[in-house]
């Protein structure tokens, strides 16, 4: 059976991280997950405290396992989800878009591992040197924002640039991109997209087939102009999108456009209007199935391929 150190650390049976993914993660698909073995993450997104409150709540009564909150740290609500956190004790908090160093000690305070994302290696040097249990390194290649790396390159850099254990991200849905995530020196794995499959996800019944459907050139990157690209399907909203990005819209009109975009495609399913965030991976999900069975399949997908590198040496 795969393990690493975030297995014991967390008390985890696999490394496997399930992305906070805004309005996606709630406290169902975390308990799913966490119950499979994993490490199931409520994403607060631009949610008020109030929402995660209800969603870690939710997450107790579905599992006695660990389970995190994803803290998007531009949301005009971080300061009160931060606090709500703490009080709550969750077992893992991550964190995205921004620097957490702000509240790095109310969280270690209150007994929790804080894991941020890190796009750069400097980044990842400052979060170890603040008391971070571990770091996230996300490529280029997932759903959501995203940076300039890929994952190929971005997960050697971090695991070079700190002794914390790296979990890998980006571009991962299946046993062999786990396995060469281990290749490249990462101690888990972080999935996002696999997870819109699960049956315990909630989003729209026309995203998941969008999910299920989708082709080796599914996702498109808009919003480079603005400084915050964002990695979704290409849907007519998308394409509009960009149109409006390259054909000289004032950025007031451009940050307008995307408002609200997201909850369209999760809550309604809306291919005109709707933002479908999905990483490239999208193309290697097949199938609709239990989140348990994902975390599973995943890791016994990737033994073997662990377990056979040597045929490779000579």
């Amino acid at each position: 059976m795969v393990q690493s150190v975030l297995c014991e650390m967390l008390g985890i049976r696999y490394p496997v991280f399930q992305g906070g993914m805004a309005w996606v993660a709630d406290g169902r698909l975390a308990a799913a997950v966490s119950e499979g073995g994993g490490l199931g993450i409520i994403g607060a997104g631009n949610a008020p405290a109030s929402y995660v409150r209800e969603q870690i709540r939710l997450a107790r009564s579905l599992t006695g396992k660990p389970f995190g909150v994803n803290i998007m740290l531009l949301s005009p609500f971080a300061d009160e989800v931060a606090q709500t956190a703490a009080e709550e004790r969750v077992a893992v908090v991550t964190t995205g878009a921004g620097n957490p160093s702000k509240y790095m000690k109310l969280w270690l305070d209150a007994g929790i591992k804080v894991i941020p994302v890190v796009p750069s290696v400097a980044m990842a040097k400052l979060v170890t040197r603040l008391g971070a249990s571990a770091v996230i390194a996300e490529g280029g290649e997932s759903g959501g924002h995203v940076g300039e790396l890929t994952t190929m390159v971005l997960v050697p850099l971090i695991c070079d640039a700190t002794h914390l254990p790296v979990i890998a991200a980006g571009g991962i849905a299946d046993g062999r991109g786990a396995a060469a995530a281990f290749m490249l020196g990462a101690c888990g794995v972080q999935m996002g997209t696999r997870f819109l499959s699960a049956e315990e996800c909630s989003i729209h019944p026309v995203y998941k087939e969008k999910i299920v459907g989708a082709g080796d050139l599914c996702t498109m990157v808009t919003g480079k102009r603005l400084g915050h690209p964002v990695r979704s399907l290409r849907t007519q909203f998308a394409r509009d999108y960009a149109k409006a990005e390259y054909g000289g819209m004032p950025d007031d009109q451009l940050e307008a456009l995307g408002v609200g975009a997201l909850r369209l495609a999760v809550q309604e399913g809306d291919l005109k209007k709707g933002c479908f965030l999905a990483g490239q991976c999208a193309a290697l999900v097949g199938k609709v199935q239990p989140a348990a069975e994902i975390v599973r399949e995943v890791m016994e997908g990737a033994e073997p391929l662990l377990k056979g590198a040597p045929q490779w040496v000579r």
